[in-house]
């Protein structure tokens, strides 16, 4: 039996225990006339205290913090695995240098630590990498923990086992959030469909966290959102556009992963779409600096020309980044000899960012052909690689780099889900803005140097770190990337202005376009889906919707005392 068969059926039969109503808990009122839902049929309603849509890092760290304080959870998602940009996507870890220490709740550096284990347990790793504290797999340079996406696969699923073991969590992968039904302010039941059975099922709780990563709940639910970017008007910021353009988002990318073997011919067939790649010039202002498919980009920081390095064996290219130590997630020299026939490495770079249309607001055949073309640039610019791309001793490709399919556990060798950097945010009761967490629009509005402290929020329910990093966008802008200061996340941005029950659990939290660049990274999502779950248990236990445990200090002071008390920082350490 496939492995993720197994989960499917371990999931279902999980969720027969759980579709009696809960102690306490009403059954949604059928609204299927006024939201056009279909009534599920018999045996099909299923419910639980807390619903999470969506199983990333958000999403589990959701379920995993409403586990932990008693409650019942179900958790949807949409491919076979769970992880998200970790797994799915197959992104290594973005986080601050702090990241060992502090900075992120104790649950999500135990994960990191449990991802370590799992290598020294498992893997024929050296004596002297196995003895490393600070163990990093691939050595890659973007993280100071590049694993494969399998490795958080598992462990997650690890941390996840005992609570479907005792019939507390079901899980249910391949499963796509279809409709919702709402009653005025709170949402009722959602309308999930089996992708491989096309079963339906119904599933009703108190608490709804979506934790997708387009936040797919907000308008199905019609919770008040934004998308793109606002205006100067609109927030105020510093480096707000002067004209609001919703369809002005994050180009996103498809990664892949490929690894290196000498004097062998891995060529793939020429790519459909490979002249059109091979020669597109992105459109974007400032200009880049030639085609995509070439070894430059213009520097985030700076947006001038700069020359990139390739050497897939991992050998220094001067004093440009060779793009194969950026994202390398196994490096053979952690590993006994004879274990890896090369490196492994994660291809998400400036070369293959899809820079010709969204995935969010789009229709289902929009977003399916935006992928399908996203595919063809990783084609392309693997073909590329292997044909045209310059070496060191004057010749043109590398023949010996291999398509690794099954790294990303998919026919195609493409990630099974794209990364998609800019998700709906809900319009919330706070919004973080530049003058928050930026360093130069802070000191604007401090009269402060630069350098000075983020805002402080007296509703912090975690701490994040991580430059305002903007790529590309759809509507032409180029890199945007500024400074940013240590920050906090605010209770009041996981709130929706009107929804008393639906909470963001994701990158759909109340961000501008801006401050989106800053909170959308592994460490931060965790924390805001942590909060999330934690503040859903809270609330129920309370008995008050979540928007008051804000306005009233007294519950507001017990909450921040609790989450403290569970391994969840809510302010940074003086250093």
């Amino acid at each position: 039996m496939k492995r993720r068969n197994f989960l499917g059926m371990m999931a279902m039969s999980t969720g027969a225990a759980l579709s009696a109503p809960l102690a306490g808990f009403t059954p949604p009122a059928d609204t299927s006339a006024e939201t056009g839902n279909t009534p599920p049929p018999a045996g099909n309603l299923m419910q639980a205290d807390l619903v999470v849509a969506g199983a990333g890092l958000g999403g589990c760290a959701a379920a995993l913090a409403a586990l932990r304080n008693n409650l019942t959870v179900i958790m949807t998602e949409e491919t076979d695995w769970i992880g998200g940009q970790l797994t799915q996507q197959g992104v290594p870890p973005d986080e601050h240098s702090a990241i060992e220490t502090h900075g992120a709740t104790q649950l999500y550096r135990n994960f990191r630590t449990a991802i370590r284990q799992y290598y020294i347990r498992h893997y024929p790793l050296t004596e002297a990498a196995a003895q490393r504290p600070h163990l990093n797999p691939g050595d890659g340079a973007v993280s100071r923990l590049c694993h494969e996406p399998r490795a958080a696969v598992a462990v997650l699923e690890a941390m996840l086992a005992p609570y479907i073991s005792a019939g507390k969590l079901v899980l249910l992968p391949e499963h796509k959030v279809k409709k919702a039904a709402v009653s005025g302010n709170r949402v009722q039941s959602l309308q999930v469909v089996n992708l491989r059975s096309k079963r339906e099922y119904t599933l009703a709780a108190p608490y709804f966290a979506d934790a997708t990563e387009t936040g797919e709940l907000l308008p199905l639910t019609g919770t008040e959102f934004v998308t793109g970017a606002e205006s100067k008007k609109d927030t105020g910021e510093l480096h707000a556009q002067e004209t609001a353009n919703p369809r002005n988002q994050q180009a996103f990318t498809v990664c892949f992963a490929m690894d290196y073997v000498p004097g062998e011919n891995h060529v793939i067939e020429k790519p459909r779409e490979y002249n059109f790649w091979r020669n597109h010039v992105p459109a974007v202002t400032p200009a880049w600096p030639g085609k995509l498919l070439e070894l430059h980009y213009p520097r985030p920081t700076t947006l001038k020309p700069t020359k990139l390095g390739f050497h897939p064996e991992g050998i220094k290219t001067g004093s440009m980044l060779n793009l194969w130590n950026y994202r390398r997630i196994i490096s053979k020299e952690n590993f006994v000899p004879g274990a890896y026939k090369g490196d492994i490495t994660i291809v998400n770079w400036p070369q293959n960012d899809y820079m010709l249309g969204n995935l969010v607001g789009v229709s289902d055949k929009e977003f399916n052909q935006h992928v399908e073309r996203a595919k063809q640039l990783n084609l392309s610019l693997l073909y590329w690689l292997q044909t045209e791309a310059p070496r060191p001793d004057g010749g043109k490709g590398w023949p010996g780099l291999r398509l690794r399919k099954d790294i990303m556990g998919t026919e195609d060798g493409m990630a099974k889900y794209p990364y998609i950097r800019e998700s709906r945010r809900i319009k919330a009761v706070f919004t973080v803005l530049e003058e928050h967490v930026g360093s130069l629009n802070r000191a604007q509005v401090t009269g402060q140097a630069t350098g000075n402290k983020a805002a402080e929020f007296f509703d912090s329910v975690g701490v994040g770190h991580y430059s305002i990093d903007l790529h590309p966008s759809s509507a032409g802008n180029n890199y945007f990337h500024l400074d940013c200061l240590r920050f906090q996340i605010p209770l009041g941005a996981l709130l929706p202005v009107r929804m008393e029950n639906l909470l963001p659990a994701n990158k759909n939290i109340g961000t501008t376009h801006i401050t989106n660049g800053c909170y959308r990274l592994h460490p931060v999502e965790w924390g805001i889906g942590e909060a999330a779950g934690m503040l859903a248990a809270y609330a129920l236990e309370k008995n008050v919707i979540p928007r008051r445990v804000r306005e009233d200090r007294e519950l507001l002071t017990q909450f921040q005392q609790r989450i403290r008390s569970q391994g969840i920082e809510t302010e940074w350490r003086q250093q």
